[in-house]
């Protein structure tokens, strides 16, 4: 209807529509705050971006800022309900720590991730990074089949483990303290031997880039006995099960089985809208953990897969809920 409208219309007259437009594309937003190309799939917004670019993103722009004021106002005296955001903070297995993880069945291989991934998640170190430690996977040992993210021991670097490949030399720009955006992405077992590309963002800023031949050893999970569910807050390692716990806050995880960020778009995309994205108007979303229950001992698991978090401990006290106000 706004299409037809736009077309009959010189550039002059169609701003006669403008308000409309507006209106209706704030309406369809309501209080989810969106990345710039989720905001033009809104039909209105992008009709809108047609008739004038420059007050179009001044629109996107002034909505996610209401939004913000909205999502955290604490009651006073306005008709918009409060709205927070959770995190979850670990203790790691250093001295005289309580080892606190969380324990999910998510389980790699029942998504197939070894024909290509994508994982994102916010973490905030707490400690420093120069032990091996990690911030979520799991690790299976007979046949190797790793998908964890933490540090490698080796100075502060980051390590992966992709199926049977550990990558061990990745330089990390995290502080201790500040909250980071990690992006992994996986193109895929089954590509080509110089397709099997492995690449990672930090907040906007690329780590790896174009990682060639990196093999994931495809599991049949009808032959083999043991379980290699992810824990976050530490690895779950087959035999042992919590380990290399890592003192940090967790928040907004997401798991898709596919590979398809190839120029860092997605990494952006989620590091600029902080806790506003919603990962679940994606497809190929495997598992998403929000944390934002604040209580109790389970985190939801918001893909629709249902393989929901619990909060565990491998010595006494569990993962604490954090109020998060901002990235």
């Amino acid at each position: 209807l706004y299409e037809d409208k736009i077309k009959k219309m010189d550039i002059v007259d169609s701003t006669n529509l403008i308000p409309t437009l507006i209106e209706v594309s704030k309406q369809k937003q309501g209080d989810v705050k969106l990345d710039w190309m989720s905001w033009l799939e809104i039909p209105e917004s992008n009709y809108l971006f047609q008739i004038n670019e420059s007050l179009a993103k001044k629109v996107f722009q002034e909505n996610n800022l209401l939004i913000d004021r909205l999502r955290y106002r604490k009651g006073r005296g306005g008709d918009a309900p409060s709205v927070k955001n959770y995190a979850l903070s670990f203790s790691g297995d250093g001295s005289g720590a309580t080892k606190t993880f969380v324990s999910t069945t998510f389980n790699p291989d029942t998504y197939s991730l070894w024909n290509g991934f994508t994982l994102s998640l916010w973490v905030r170190p707490d400690e420093e990074m120069t032990q091996q430690a990690t911030i979520l996977g799991t690790r299976a040992s007979s046949p190797a089949a790793r998908f964890h993210i933490g540090l490698s021991g080796v100075g502060n670097n980051i390590g992966l483990g992709v199926g049977g490949t550990e990558i061990n030399g990745i330089n990390n720009p995290m502080e201790v303290g500040k909250w980071h955006h990690l992006l992994v992405t996986y193109a895929g077992n089954d590509k080509g031997t110089g397709e099997r590309k492995l690449r990672m963002w930090v907040d906007n800023d690329p780590r790896i880039t174009d990682k060639n031949n990196i093999a994931w050893g495809a599991q049949n999970e009808a032959t083999e006995t043991y379980t290699h569910s992810i824990f976050m807050g530490g690895r779950n390692t087959e035999g042992t099960g919590y380990s290399q716990g890592f003192a940090c806050a967790i928040d907004e995880v997401a798991i898709y089985n596919t590979g398809f960020d190839t120029d860092g778009t997605f990494a952006n995309e989620v590091y600029n809208a902080g806790f506003g994205y919603d990962h679940r108007k994606n497809s190929n979303l495997v598992g998403y953990w929000r944390f934002d229950e604040g209580s109790g001992t389970i985190v939801n698991d918001l893909s629709g897969n249902n393989n929901h978090g619990t909060l565990t401990t491998d010595g006494t006290g569990l993962p604490t809920w954090e109020e998060i106000k901002g990235y």
